[in-house]
């Protein structure tokens, strides 16, 4: 496990909080990055899963969990955390990435192109989208937290706030009860929502393996989307996972696991 501290700055002290499944093998560690609102803890049953066979690093990533808090919140920053995280483990490794952190992962690929050695880019494009999460930051802070014993009582505010019962459990897992404050550093990400929106401009592009895997009720990623994903990734494979939406790890968790596997071992 990894450690947290304050940090004011656009870059971090301390690498990210990870939490490690299984031990080395004769295969390339996997790394798993989450997205908004997430943590390295949503993933535990895919990542142990999969640590059969490798070893598996999920991260909490930065202003998340138990990682540090920062003012600044940019892919280019994001995929530099990540690369720290990938040189600790020896300086290669395949990566999941769902949505912030599919782009987060896209953007590791194109930055530190000797980083990734296979990349599975859950939900997501590299491309700006004009919906915004905010909404969720108002929900969460209009829970009382100091009347909060428990994480149902939290789920009951956020469900007064509008907020789908789905995602109530979701935002809860990021509640530090004891504490009486969220694991998420919810003024940067309000700060910070249009970079987290948006994907970095960029020619670079990235010669690896690469899947992208979508939700097939999802509109995160649509037809007009591929010439673009092509440009940056041009061995891109595209599949969906019938029945599912953008969380569609943890919808079709099984599933998920199964077409990420067969990837990873091609």
């Amino acid at each position: 496990m990894g450690v947290t501290s304050p940090c004011l700055r656009g870059y971090l002290d301390l690498m990210l909080n990870t939490i490690t499944h299984g031990t080395a093998t004769g295969k390339p560690p996997l790394l798993i990055a989450h997205g908004l609102y997430g943590s390295a803890r949503n993933w535990g049953v895919i990542a142990k899963r999969l640590s059969d066979e490798r070893q598996v690093v999920a991260v909490d990533m930065r202003n998340h969990g138990d990682s540090p808090r920062t003012d600044s919140h940019t892919y280019p920053e994001l995929a530099k955390d990540l690369a720290e995280v990938i040189a600790a483990h020896g300086g290669q490794m395949d990566v999941i990435g769902h949505s912030m952190g599919g782009k987060a992962a896209m953007t590791l690929a194109l930055n530190h192109p000797e980083a990734v050695r296979r990349l599975v880019v859950a939900d997501i494009a590299p491309v700006a989208y004009g919906h915004t999460q905010i909404q969720y930051i108002h929900a969460m802070r209009t829970v009382d937290l100091d009347t909060v014993e428990r994480r149902p009582e939290a789920a009951a505010q956020l469900a007064e706030a509008g907020v789908e019962p789905a995602l109530q459990s979701f935002f809860t897992q990021s509640l530090d009860i004891p504490n009486k404050r969220w694991k998420l550093n919810l003024d940067t990400l309000a700060d910070q929502m249009p970079n987290i929106m948006s994907f970095p401009e960029t020619d670079a592009a990235w010669q690896g393996p690469a899947l992208f895997l979508s939700g097939a009720n999802s509109d995160y990623v649509l037809p007009e989307h591929r010439d673009r994903i092509r440009a940056r990734f041009p061995a891109a494979r595209f599949a969906k996972l019938p029945g599912a939406g953008h969380w569609l790890h943890a919808e079709k968790p099984r599933e998920f696991e199964a077409a990420a596997r067969v990837f990873l071992n091609a």
